[in-house]
């Protein structure tokens, strides 16, 4: 059984930075696709960003420049480096993982919960200005 498990969250000023974990725990040999979703509330679920196994990231257009997705795999973890944060990027932010190829933020956006197997909780991003 795979679990996802989130941290890093927390309340950072607007123009703070903060980063994200999210620690992956059982068989993920064929979990090549890794991602990072939010969810603000009254909003729907967005994706952010994706990493393949070959470290190709993908970015939603808001996050550009501002947000960096990596992954360490001998540590199994997935990472979200957020600078100059703005009140809009305030929301639940989930880590998931699955097969799906090619691992791009286009191409989840469509099926997020069919083309990833594996979702984790969630953590708290709240922004101040």
């Amino acid at each position: 059984q795979v679990q996802l498990v989130e941290c890093g969250g927390g309340s950072v000023q607007a123009g703070g930075s903060l980063t994200l974990s999210c620690v992956v725990a059982g068989y993920t040999a064929n979990r090549h696709c890794m991602a990072w979703f939010r969810q603000a509330p009254g909003q729907e679920r967005e994706e952010v960003a994706t990493i393949d196994s070959d470290d190709v990231a993908t970015y939603i257009e808001s996050v550009k420049g501002r947000f960096t997705v990596s992954r360490d795999n001998a540590k199994n973890t997935l990472y979200l480096e957020m600078n100059s944060l703005i009140p809009v990027d305030a929301a639940m932010y989930y880590c998931a993982c699955g097969s799906v190829s090619p691992c791009a933020v286009v191409v989840v956006a469509a099926h997020p919960d069919q083309l990833l197997q594996e979702w984790g909780k969630g953590i708290q991003v709240t922004i101040s200005s």
